[in-house]
């Protein structure tokens, strides 16, 4: 599966987490070879939990379906840019490549606000993709907060 066909499932992930409250990001972890190997969505309104980000969630199911914590190879695929915690993440699972839907101008820690993924001081080196299908993240975000501004 290639990088747009991987965004459309962090898109239908996202669309899950809208539709029980949470905020709509969405994240897959894609194989060396292209296979997704976890899934995930925010489930912080849902589990109760403030680590419940689509990163984490997508992290924890490819490394429970690989049986290791090292996904080196793998690619992160996201909706919304990663915040510091998911970044910490990121390369706490050794993930090399991450690829964005849209920007997070206020909390992104992968290029936006901070750049923790390619910090020389943690000697953090991953690849960063932005921008596939970011017109599509973005229309889920604006609709989810429009609808809780009663807009």
């Amino acid at each position: 599966m290639d990088v747009r066909g991987a965004m459309a499932e962090a898109l239908a992930q996202a669309r899950e987490a809208a539709g029980h409250d949470d905020v709509p990001v969405g994240a897959v972890v894609l194989s060396p070879e292209g296979e997704i190997v976890g899934r995930g969505h925010n489930r912080r309104e849902v589990d109760g939990d403030p680590t419940a980000h689509a990163e984490i969630m997508a992290l924890r199911d490819a490394a429970s379906q690989l049986g290791t914590w090292r996904l080196d190879g793998h690619t992160l695929v996201v909706t919304l840019e990663p915040c510091a915690m998911c970044a910490g993440a990121v390369l706490a699972a050794r993930i090399p490549r991450l690829v964005i839907g849209a920007w997070d101008e206020k909390a992104g820690a992968t290029g936006s606000q901070w750049d923790l993924v390619r910090d020389a001081r943690l000697g953090a080196q991953v690849e960063v993709v932005a921008g596939i299908a970011a017109d599509a993240s973005t229309a889920l975000l604006r609709e989810f907060f429009a609808t809780k501004r009663g807009n």
